[in-house]
């Protein structure tokens, strides 16, 4: 497996996720046509997007990770909504592929009790189970 970048002058950025399990899978490259995906939320709340999701059982054998990606279509600007918990498992968000003006509100904390923070391009957030999270951007 080799990676490069197309352009020089523009270095190629590789990115991973990982966790800690207690079974083994062979590798398995899986491309966006073969993620499966979900269509979720409502123009009218401007949270209309479509979930890839590349790491799932229904995609391939998985033991801790699952991972997707998601798109928001046009106008909207909720990554999720409602905002929610999860009672098991921790979130990460990755943002990228943002122009230098926009920012995504990524609200977090307890149901009771939110902080919010002001992210920009290539920059994550991890949510701990008992916290909400939703994220608000300033463009899609």
């Amino acid at each position: 497996l080799q990676f490069r970048s197309l352009n020089p002058a523009q270095s190629a950025k590789f990115y991973y996720n990982s966790a800690p399990a207690h079974s083994t899978f062979p590798d398995k490259k899986i491309t966006l046509q073969e993620a499966a995906t979900a269509t979720l939320g409502d123009a009218a709340t401007s949270n209309r997007r479509t979930i890839n999701k590349f790491i799932v059982p229904d995609v391939l054998p998985t033991c801790q990770l699952t991972m997707g990606l998601t798109k928001l279509d046009e106008g909207s600007l909720w990554n999720t909504m409602p905002c929610h918990t999860h009672e098991r498992r921790m979130e990460v968000y990755f943002y990228f592929d943002m122009s230098e003006e926009c920012a995504v509100f990524h609200m977090m904390g307890q149901p009771q009790q939110t902080r919010h923070l002001l992210v920009h391009n290539e920059q994550a957030v991890i949510s701990p189970s008992w916290s909400i999270h939703a994220g608000v951007g300033t463009q899609r």
